[in-house]
This record gives structure tokens, sequence and C-alpha cells, in this order.
């Protein structure tokens, strides 16, 4: 895919695989909810979770994100980055918004933002900078495989 078309297929799509590397070295797998901000795929997640204890130890991880059920429908992006954690309370809470606001589905009240803030004070934003990218698009083959 044309970086164009990675972007705009990361828009369109709604779950990132993010696999980041567990203290023996397995790869340990968990789906994100994500924003993209200057085509850096970044998410929220809690702060005592493993996947932000693996990335303490190790900021290395691969993002996938996939789509497509038959092999000629098959298309993706997986990027290989460094995270960077984020703990500030007014990053986290703003990210916290923006992604509730891609996957809400629209504009959120006081509320719904006081709500955001008081979960931020317990999560951490994952800013995943990029190191490679790389896609493919099973429906740019032709049927020729």
């Amino acid at each position: 895919m044309s970086p164009a078309e990675v972007g705009a297929f990361l828009d369109e799509q709604r779950i990132v695989t993010c696999a980041t590397l567990g203290r023996e070295g397995w790869p340990h797998l968990m789906p994100l909810w994500y924003v993209v901000r200057d085509e850096q795929i970044w998410g929220w997640t809690y702060a005592k979770s493993q996947k932000v204890v693996n990335l303490e130890r190790d900021d290395r991880v691969t993002l996938q994100v996939e789509d497509g059920e038959e092999y000629h429908e098959l298309r993706g992006v997986m990027v290989r980055a460094r995270a960077v954690i984020h703990r500030q309370l007014d990053v986290v809470a703003e990210l916290g918004k923006e992604i509730a606001v891609r996957y809400g589905g629209g504009g959120i009240g006081e509320e719904a933002t006081n709500a955001i803030r008081a979960q931020a004070a317990k999560r951490v934003g994952l800013q995943f900078v990029p190191v490679h990218v790389a896609s493919w698009d099973h429906s740019k083959l032709g049927g020729v495989y």
C-alpha cells in the first residue's frame, strides 16, 4: 500500500494488536483501540498492565492491523516501533478523549470528559514511533498468487 493507502486503512480500522516482549522473551499480544496522530499510532491502557511493564523493560513493539476474510481480501499494516510511555495527566486525558470520540462516534460532553479524566489518572498514553512499516493488500494481486 502507498503511504496514503496505509493512512486511510488505519483510519477505517478499529483494533491494533500490540506485541511486546515478556520477561522471558515470549511475545505478549493484546488488542488496543487507537488513534493516529501525525502518522503515529497512539493508544492508552492501564499503567499497571502487563504491556506497560514489558515496555518499561524493553520499548520495542510490533503493531498489526489487519482486515479480510478470504485470501484475495487480506490486507494489513505491520509497524515495528519504539514505544514512548506518557504519564502526564493532561496528555493522557486528552488522548482518552480522542479515543472516546473516535470509538463513540461523535463529540462528548462535560460529564464524559470528567469521567475520562478520572480514568486517565490510572492510565498511560502509548505513542508508537515507527521504525519500519510493512503493508499488504491481496486485492492488488489480481487473482495471481
